[in-house]
């Protein structure tokens, strides 16, 4: 995350595990009405090698829309599929692009992807941010992942069995918040994440009260919600230069369940180097049950 420190720094301590709201709790706060319709929208289409790439609208609920990219591969399936969700870093990645080559390239192997805008895709999303509306905003953003989920096992194709998670800074931790509640991907891949959101929380405009707003964001504990997660594998990569992400991230970890690895890469926040990108889609490939075979991109 561009610009961002730890919590720690700036003096604040993480709440009690006494004052969180037990895990059933946490999950319940994702609950949506998963029979409405998503509405979803085709702005316009482009062929690629191997599929096509689709520039969608999908409703998430709480009367907003949110812009995607849906990657079909050719043929009829049956499919695996993945749902990607960016970090905030650079302007020109902070959004639904960030992992759409990757993407693309993995639509040759059999795989669909559904590639989502969230909240923080807005320009200056962090600076603008009011954090007493975290909470409220919290809850929209994980219902959306869980939207983007529902579009992504929807297409055609897709074995519902056979779907992944890839999330990079904000875009990994939320998806851990929805992992506790929604439990349909097989594996997920975390990209340079913390412990708690609360490691940032404090770094741009400040709540009206600390003590408030660790009382009332105490229900998002991301480890809290990766215990929740059942049968499912983790791949965790780090930068070993990242300067906003401490290798004392053991607990996220600790707390993944079942498979899991953890691989440091001599990079910083951005993780953009090729050897990232190819373990990364070596093991989407592995895990989701497709051929085994060098990776399709590495990043430049």
């Amino acid at each position: 995350m561009v610009a961002l420190g730890v919590a720690m720094q700036c003096g604040v301590v993480a709440p009690a595990r006494a004052q969180e709201k037990p895990p059933a709790a946490q999950a319940s706060l994702f609950a949506y009405g998963s029979t409405v319709p998503l509405g979803v929208k085709e702005a316009g289409a482009q062929k690629i090698e191997g599929g096509v790439v689709r520039d969608v609208t999908f409703n998430a609920l709480a009367g907003r829309d949110v812009r995607a990219y849906v990657v079909q591969p050719e043929g009829k399936g049956p499919f695996a599929g993945v749902l990607w969700v960016h970090w905030l870093g650079e302007p020109e990645t902070t959004n639904r692009t960030e992992f759409l080559k990757e993407a693309s390239a993995l639509a040759s192997r059999g795989i669909v992807s559904v590639l989502v805008d969230a909240m923080w895709a807005a320009p200056d999303f962090f600076g603008k941010r009011n954090p007493d509306l975290d909470y409220e905003n919290t809850i929209r953003q994980v219902v959306a992942l869980r939207r983007g989920m529902d579009l992504l096992v929807s297409q055609p194709g897709v074995d519902a069995s056979r779907v992944g998670f890839v999330g990079h800074d904000y875009g990994g931790m939320y998806g851990m918040l929805m992992a506790g509640a929604d439990q349909r991907a097989k594996t997920y891949v975390y990209v340079a994440v913390v412990p708690s959101l609360s490691d940032w929380a404090f770094l741009g405009p400040q709540p009206k009260s600390k003590v408030e707003y660790l009382r009332k964001n105490a229900a998002f504990e991301l480890t809290e919600s990766l215990r929740l997660v059942k049968n499912a594998t983790t791949l965790l990569q780090f930068g070993a230069k990242d300067v906003y992400v401490s290798r004392a991230s053991t607990s996220v970890v600790a707390a993944a369940a079942r498979t899991k690895d953890r691989r440091f890469y001599e990079t910083g926040h951005d993780m953009n180097l090729p050897q990232i990108v190819e373990e990364r889609d070596a093991w989407l490939l592995r895990e989701l049950g497709l051929t085994q075979g060098p990776a399709p991109y590495a990043r430049k």
